[in-house]
């Protein structure tokens, strides 16, 4: 969970209002502090602001058995008093410096990220530090982010898009770490002592792979020492538990159906397929499928088929997504429950087609020129691509990926697309869950 301070108001602006050529020509250094931090910078004075994205090994993967969703407390209670100050005076600090700090956890990883200006950096990185070592856990406030984590997920437990993800997880991952969320449940947070905080704080809160993004407007003679400063104190950490390979349900004909009645008026339908890793060489032509099938919004085939054509349901789409041992290939449609079994019909039939047939030239094209030139417009800010720089280092792409991504999109052909479908879209591979009071669907189990 992020817990993000409100900023003052002048420095939000300032940090959306990057030109979009700042996305245009990104020089990435890959570079080591003086004191071993490795860090990726990008240099950029347009706006005298700083941001900083990191993570470190670990995430819900460290949760205690039974006590799921503590490293996603963790991550809340960390900027609720660090050192000599309480919640409300680190706040005061926070806001009197403009700094935004936050902290999250993943299935995989821990992290947070600091936003400051430039003249308020060596007192910005220093709440940082204060944070990561030396967190006060005050009863008070982790009782409080307690008592509003659990009124979250009773809340989500009457969400049908909460119903439907937990029951997806769960048929798709069963007991594999994957298959947990990280927020927990009502019970396991609960559950959660302060002893517990601190000795996972104590597991997680490491340099154990370490990896840190810095875009804006300072050099490596500057934010070398200060990332020193913010972790140079962290213990370097031990051996982690990392999450298994995942291996994917055992292939059923016709593929499964569950259903979980709620007496809703419309039925919310997820479905899902094993994906590929991040590193896969099918990813790019899996990407462009994904953009013609039903990632490309109201261009998609799920779109048109869906809503366009037959006006079953406000939208459908889908999506590719990738964890360090696996993936999912997934897609989604919401509409009334005596059509939901049209509308399911509808996108596996889509699936069957795309793996038969593939894409047009024309849809090819036209997925590739998107693919190519969106990237650009969401790198509108030194937040936003320091959580790019951030993430292609958790993927382990290099440096010079996004120099060879266009070349690596536009290398793709029709066939490719159509091999990439083949592998994903298999009907005895798909998993399908639909929570509501769906009409003409006969659950497989």
């Amino acid at each position: 969970m992020i817990s993000f301070v409100r900023p003052l108001a002048w420095l939000l602006a300032i940090i959306v209002a990057l030109p979009a050529s700042t996305a245009q020509a990104i020089d990435i250094k890959p570079l080591t502090s003086p004191g071993g931090v490795r860090y990726w910078l990008v240099q950029d004075s347009t706006v005298p602001i700083i941001s900083i994205n990191f993570s470190m090994a670990g995430g819900a993967v460290l949760d205690p058995v039974g006590k799921e969703g503590a490293t996603s407390l963790l991550a809340s209670v960390l900027d609720q008093g660090a050192g000599p100050h309480d919640a409300a005076a680190f706040k005061t600090l926070q806001d009197d410096a403009a700094a935004r700090l936050g902290f999250w956890a993943g299935a995989e990883r821990f992290g947070g990220s600091l936003r400051m200006l430039r003249d308020a950096r060596t007192q910005s990185v220093d709440l940082l530090r204060l944070a990561l070592t030396e967190p006060r856990f005050d009863a008070e406030a982790l009782e409080r982010l307690r008592r509003a984590t659990i009124a979250g997920l009773r809340r989500g437990e009457e969400q049908p898009s909460s119903i439907a993800a937990r029951a997806l997880n769960r048929a798709t991952f069963g007991e594999h770490p994957y298959g947990r969320q990280v927020s927990g449940t009502a019970a396991s947070v609960a559950a959660i002592t302060l002893e517990d905080l601190k000795a996972l704080a104590a597991r997680q809160l490491t340099r154990n792979n370490l990896i840190v993004a810095v875009v804006g407007d300072t050099n490596a003679q500057e934010i070398g020492p200060l990332l020193d400063r913010a972790f140079g104190a962290l213990p370097s950490g031990g051996p982690l538990p990392e999450a298994p390979t995942w291996a994917p349900q055992p292939p059923k004909p016709g593929g499964r159906l569950l259903v979980v009645q709620r007496a809703i008026p419309q039925s919310l339908a997820l479905m899902s397929l094993p994906g590929i890793k991040r590193d896969d060489p099918d990813w790019y032509a899996a990407t462009v499928m994904n953009y013609v099938l039903g990632g490309g919004g109201f261009s998609s085939r799920l779109m048109n088929e869906v809503r366009d054509r037959r006006g079953l349901a406000y939208g459908a789409s889908s999506r590719l997504s990738y964890y360090a041992k696996g993936g999912l290939f997934t897609a989604s449609v919401a509409t009334m429950n005596e059509r939901v079994a049209e509308s399911i019909a509808i996108i596996r039939a889509q699936f069957t087609l795309m793996a038969q047939d593939g894409v047009t030239e024309r849809e090819l094209t036209e997925a590739k020129q998107f693919l190519v030139g969106s990237l650009a417009l969401t790198l509108d800010s030194t937040a936003s691509i320091a959580g790019l720089l951030h993430q292609m280092q958790v993927d382990g792409l290099s440096p010079d990926h996004l120099g060879r991504r266009k070349e690596l999109l536009e290398r793709v052909t029709a066939e490719d697309v159509r091999r990439a479908a083949r592998r994903l879209l298999r009907e005895d591979a798909l998993t399908i869950v639909v929570v509501g009071q769906p009409v003409g669907l006969t659950p497989t189990e």
